[in-house]
């Protein structure tokens, strides 16, 4: 298994440099389910700062490029079914990355998380401070 950065996901994804995108495709054409290439939480919450932020990829834009990392056999996500959570939430309207955080927290036994963000706090799992 071999991590992979968001700056390989991205011209991957967006094609916006042909020789990355094609050292991206050439890359990710190698990996499979037995040898996959890993993409972590950071990397997913970069990607989609990345795409909104930086290429102004409209939310459901991003949430399509999210399921279809999570979704390729030939990609390692850790804590799969938490981030398919995480990305329902982001389609209605939380930010990924608050998503992410409230989700793991959850699992691995908080009974919530505190917070001084207003918007993350109105959410299931979150606590303002």
């Amino acid at each position: 298994m071999r991590g992979v950065d968001t700056n390989v996901l991205v011209p991957f994804l967006v094609r916006d440099d042909r020789e990355q995108a094609r050292k991206a495709r050439q890359f990710l054409a190698e990996c499979s389910a037995e040898d996959p290439g890993l993409v972590n939480h950071i990397v997913l919450c970069e990607l989609v700062w990345v795409l909104g932020s930086f290429y102004s990829y409209p939310r459901e834009a991003i949430a399509r490029a999210l399921q279809g990392v999570v979704e390729a056999i030939q990609i390692s996500v850790p804590d799969r079914d938490d981030v398919q959570l995480a990305i329902r939430q982001f389609r209605s309207g939380a930010d990924f990355a608050d998503a992410l955080i409230g989700i793991l927290n959850l699992r691995l036994g908080c009974r919530d998380t505190v917070t001084f963000d207003r918007r993350a706090a109105r959410r299931t799992g979150f606590t303002a401070l």
